[in-house]
Formats: C-alpha cells, sequence, structure tokens
C-alpha cells in the first residue's frame, strides 16, 4: 500500500460537486469554516449563489460552477475554473445525484438511462477530470458519495441502487490500478445511511406519493464529518448510520435475509401520507431551486437519530481496541463454557 500524508484542511483547494443542498451543501459549509478554499459545483445556479454567500458572510473563500455532471465538458469546467481561480486541486468531493421513485416496470429507458448517466457517468467524469489534478501536485484524494445501496439495494429504487452498485466495482478498480502504480491518490467510497436531505423532495416519483427514505434518517452533517475525515486520512470506504452497517452486516451474513428484511419493510417505507405525481417538479432533467431545495437538511427531522459507530472510524486504535475486546470476551466465554463442560 502507498502511504502517504494528505494535507491539513485549511491548506487545501477542495470542489465540491453536487453542492447546492444536502449533503454537499453541509460539506461545503464545513471545508470553508475549517480554512479550506472551496469550489463548489451544481446544476441550480441560486443554490449555489446562496452557498457562496454564506460562506463568505462567515469570512471563507469559494467560487461557484453551474454544471451537469452527465455532461464531460461541464465536468471539466469545473477543474478549469478551479485551477484558474486557486491554482491547484488537493480534494475532489463528488456528491452529485438524483432519483427516481418506482418499481420497475413503471420505468423508461430514458428515464434509467439518466439516472446512470448522473449518478455513475458523473462521477466517472468528475474522476477523469480530477485526478490528472490530483497526480500533478504530487498527492491528493478523490472522495466519492455512493450509498449503502452499493452494498444492498432496494426495491422502488432500481436505476439508483444500479448506479451505485456500479460506482463501487468503478471505484475498486480505479483504486488497485492507482496503488499498483504508486499513485499517491486517496479513493474513498462514502456510503451513507437513510440521509435527512432534500433528494427525497427532489426526486422524481412514480409512487403517486411523496417518497421517503426508509427509516431511520440521519443528519446529513454526520456524512460531512466522513467525508472531512477521509480528506485529511488515507481511508478505503465508510458507512454512515448505523441501521447501514447493520443493513451491510445482514447482507453479508445472508443475501436471502437481507431481501426477506427489506421486502418486509422497505417498499411500504419508502411512501409517505403526501400526494405527489410524476409531472410534479423533480430534478431527474433539469434543475429545480427554491427554500425547500437549496437546503441542507429535509423534511424527515422527527424521524432523525444519531449514529454512533463511525467514531471508530475516526479512531483506529479504539476501533481495533474494541474488536480485541471482544475477541478476547468470546475466548474466555468459549473457555468458560468449555470448563464446564469438563466438569
Amino acid at each position: 500500500m502507498t502511504t502517504f500524508q494528505l494535507k491539513p484542511i485549511n491548506q487545501q483547494v477542495v470542489a465540491v460537486v453536487g453542492a447546492s443542498s444536502g449533503i454537499g451543501r453541509s460539506t461545503a459549509l464545513k471545508f470553508a469554516g475549517r480554512g479550506a478554499k472551496v469550489v463548489v459545483a451544481s446544476r441550480s445556479q441560486p443554490g449555489l449563489d446562496s452557498l457562496v454567500d454564506e460562506i463568505r458572510a462567515a469570512g471563507g473563500d469559494a467560487i461557484a460552477v453551474v454544471a451537469d455532471v452527465a455532461d464531460f465538458a461541464q465536468v471539466r469546467s469545473i477543474a478549469e475554473k478551479a485551477v484558474q481561480q486557486y491554482g491547484r486541486i488537493d480534494t475532489w468531493v463528488h456528491a452529485a445525484a438524483t432519483g427516481l421513485f418506482a418499481r420497475f416496470e413503471q420505468i423508461q429507458p430514458e428515464e434509467f438511462k439518466r439516472v446512470i448517466e448522473v449518478n455513475l457517468l458523473g462521477q466517472v467524469y468528475g474522476a477523469m477530470v480530477a485526478l490528472p489534478h490530483l497526480k500533478q501536485i504530487g498527492q491528493g484524494a478523490f472522495i466519492s458519495v455512493s450509498s449503502v445501496e452499493a452494498r444492498r439495494s432496494l426495491p422502488l429504487q432500481s436505476p439508483y441502487s444500479s448506479s451505485k452498485h456500479g460506482l463501487q466495482g468503478f471505484l475498486d478498480a480505479m483504486r488497485v490500478e492507482l496503488k499498483h502504480d504508486g499513485v499517491p491518490v486517496s479513493v474513498t467510497e462514502i456510503m451513507p445511511s437513510t440521509i435527512n436531505t432534500p433528494f427525497y423532495n427532489k426526486g422524481k416519483t412514480k409512487l403517486g406519493v411523496k417518497p421517503q427514505g426508509v427509516p431511520p434518517f440521519y443528519h446529513p452533517d454526520q456524512v460531512a464529518d466522513a467525508i472531512l475525515y477521509a480528506a485529511e486520512h488515507q481511508t478505503r470506504d465508510l458507512i454512515v448510520g448505523d441501521s447501514g452497517r447493520v443493513l451491510d452486516f445482514i447482507q453479508r451474513l445472508s443475501p436471502a435475509l437481507g431481501d426477506f428484511l427489506v421486502q418486509m419493510v422497505a417498499v411500504e417505507g419508502q411512501h409517505t401520507p403526501t400526494t405527489k405525481y410524476e409531472d410534479d417538479p423533480n430534478n431527474l432533467y433539469e434543475p429545480i431551486s427554491g427554500s425547500g431545495y437549496d437546503r441542507i437538511e429535509g423534511d424527515f427531522g422527527g424521524l432523525t437519530i444519531p449514529s454512533f459507530l463511525e467514531v471508530l472510524d475516526f479512531h483506529p486504535i479504539a476501533k481495533w481496541g474494541t474488536v480485541a475486546g471482544i475477541g478476547a470476551l468470546m475466548l474466555l466465554a468459549t473457555g468458560l463454557l468449555g470448563g464446564r463442560e469438563n466438569i
């Protein structure tokens, strides 16, 4: 493994793609608050303008670039304007995504394709653009915001789940290539659980109602904290949200059990009582902006709970100490049981 030291955040130039709302917006604000120079990008000009104003009002340094990540030339313009303004890129955070909530039989080919273009090809384009700049300065981080759905697909989200599975495959392949060649670029996959962002306000739905994630929800700041950690520490992947870790464990233990549990809770669990129609405003093809969209949190604050296990990833000594302690207790318990059997 190639080991190297990533720069402190206050010495970094950071591109945050998908920054107008949700996880990306929280991340940009936190980077700026820690002293990084920030380049924020998304399709929403009003969302970017309000974000840059907020960063500058707090004494931070930021510029905005309007870009649709499904267009390679527009993604390339993010890097070009970052280098033009600040001279380099140290960390590239790619959080842009869109969603479609529907049964597979209801989805049109062009709709499925669009989700793949934004969520998978957009990330591929981001890496194609960012890597030459990260390699040029001799070190850097490419941080991809994926999803727990990269590990466990959900019903009613087949395009989204497919895009996240494909993204994980792409990141795994690229990471190994870079390590093999000794390239000092850290590639991190951040896998959020259900996060309370405006994603569910923006996504297109054919459910007849406004969609929601399968509870519990977690605050976007917890994902942003994981991203900032990965910007300073070489990290392969991080799951954010304790429920996502449990789901990932079940999927590894028994995919059939995972199927059963998801079947029981994830269909009805993605419906709200609020009527919403297929042709209501959504961001599948065009950006949507406004007070209900260009913000960090979504509408499910009442279902949001804290997550605790990330602290083990942020403090590896504590993590492995905990693992060792559990192992010792298991060995002790085994020994005691064995002793009883010999009595």
